[in-house]
């Protein structure tokens, strides 16, 4: 029987937070488990967004860190589609966006990263993606899927994981895929321009087209579409679709406004 005197509540529905959850029940914990989540969806691992389903090589189901009847199961009652708001670290409670306040006795962060964003012209067209949520990945599967079928072309923006991976992904739907990249090879402060090498002979083997040492400056568009990119070179390259993949951030916003300090 759960403990009502006592309240643990997590914010974020991931990998960590899901896993904080089954370790708090896995060593004892006897009180309430709140999870809060800002998407919809059960919490997931983000990894495979990239990989195997994105590719359509493995089903939407896999990603998810749980059954969803694991929950009830083990007592973890959860808030989905919610974003907290607000932390009050005196009256120890949090205010999700419907302005629903839960108080808890102990507090676990766990609100992960976001996508980093273009700044430049075209970004709010409506062929601008990201990729970093499962509703990211469910959309960009339809696009992938549509370009290879229509002889489409894809723009990426960064030659890191993400837009090595999506570019794969996008090559095996027979789409075309030009990928830009500020560096002189992909990865190339994680794996060193060697190995960097090595992946441009593999991804160029496969069709893709790279562009080093240089960075998008505009996206073109009409009625709303995507038609081309502009680089920093000045020359223009044909896009119906861009992804953004230059990187994330901590959503640090929270923990920032509950006046918790930040490591820099």
């Amino acid at each position: 029987m759960v403990d009502a005197h006592r309240t643990f509540v997590i914010v974020g529905g991931g990998l960590a937070g899901a896993k904080a959850a089954e370790t708090l029940r896995s060593e004892g914990f006897s009180g309430r488990v709140i999870l809060v989540g800002d998407e919809r969806d059960h919490p997931y691992e983000r990894p495979p967004l990239s990989k195997g389903y994105l590719a359509g090589k493995e089903a939407r189901e896999s990603v998810f860190v749980h059954e969803t009847a694991w929950y009830a199961g083990a007592d973890v009652e959860l808030h989905l589609g919610q974003p907290v708001t607000a932390i009050d670290r005196g009256g120890r409670s949090v205010e999700l966006g419907d302005g629903t306040v839960i108080h808890y006795d102990k507090l676990l962060l766990a609100t992960g990263a976001e996508p980093r964003r273009l700044d430049i012209p075209g970004t709010d067209l409506a062929g601008v993606h990201h990729l970093r949520r499962l509703a990211h990945a469910d959309r960009l599967k339809n696009v992938l899927s549509a370009l290879g079928r229509d002889n489409g072309h894809l723009m990426i923006a960064g030659a890191g994981w993400i837009g090595l991976e999506v570019a794969a992904a996008a090559r095996g739907y027979g789409a075309e895929v030009t990928v830009v990249e500020p560096e002189a090879t992909p990865l190339l402060r994680v794996i060193g321009p060697e190995l960097g090498q090595i992946f441009t002979e593999l991804h160029s083997d496969h069709g893709v087209r790279f562009h080093f040492g240089t960075r998008l400056t505009e996206i073109i568009g009409q009625d709303g579409m995507v038609l081309a990119a502009r680089t920093d070179d000045g020359e223009e390259h044909p896009a119906h679709d861009v992804l953004a993949a230059i990187g994330a951030a901590p959503r640090a916003a929270l923990a920032e406004a509950a006046g918790l300090a930040i490591a820099a």
